[in-house]
């Protein structure tokens, strides 16, 4: 490996602990969200119709591709010490396009309790996730961001 080169993140453990906090923070808006501000159904729960329905959505939107636009990771990955980073070009900042296309396929890395994204990071040269690959990013540690000044950003 050469001196200015920033290797992918292999630990599951953090990856998935950092997904866990995200998403435990949109659950948490969602779930308060539709208790406050939705109206009494007859199986005993609450339902939000019409426009309001997308406040979650947009909430989801600001938390994982906003936050990652803003300060460069989600609150999780923030907390944990890894960054996604681009590794495509001379930048190593994600584009908005490629934190939607990250994010757009959490669902299929989270299928089956996430089985679907640590088998397939497991597997891959870079330790990508689908969304990983899809939007050409890699996770690094945000340590190794520090150690390097290259333009060479994976192994």
């Amino acid at each position: 490996m050469k001196e200015n080169q920033i290797k992918s993140h292999k630990s599951v453990g953090e990856r998935i602990a950092a997904g866990m906090l995200d998403y435990i923070i949109i659950w948490s808006f969602t779930f308060y969200y539709i208790y406050a501000v939705g109206e009494p159904n007859l199986e005993g729960g609450y339902t939000v119709t019409g426009l309001p329905t997308l406040v979650p959505v947009l909430f989801w939107g600001i938390i994982t591709i906003g936050v990652e636009q803003i300060i460069g990771a989600t609150l999780g990955n923030l907390l944990v010490g890894l960054r996604p980073i681009s590794i495509s070009g001379n930048e190593k900042v994600l584009t908005f396009g490629q934190s939607l296309k990250r994010h757009l396929l959490d669902p299929v890395d989270m299928f089956f309790f996430g089985l679907v994204g640590i088998v397939i990071i497991k597997n891959t040269e870079k330790n990508q996730r689908v969304g990983d690959i899809w939007a050409n990013t890699i996770v690094v540690k945000k340590s190794e961001l520090n150690k390097t000044s290259g333009n060479n950003v994976y192994n």
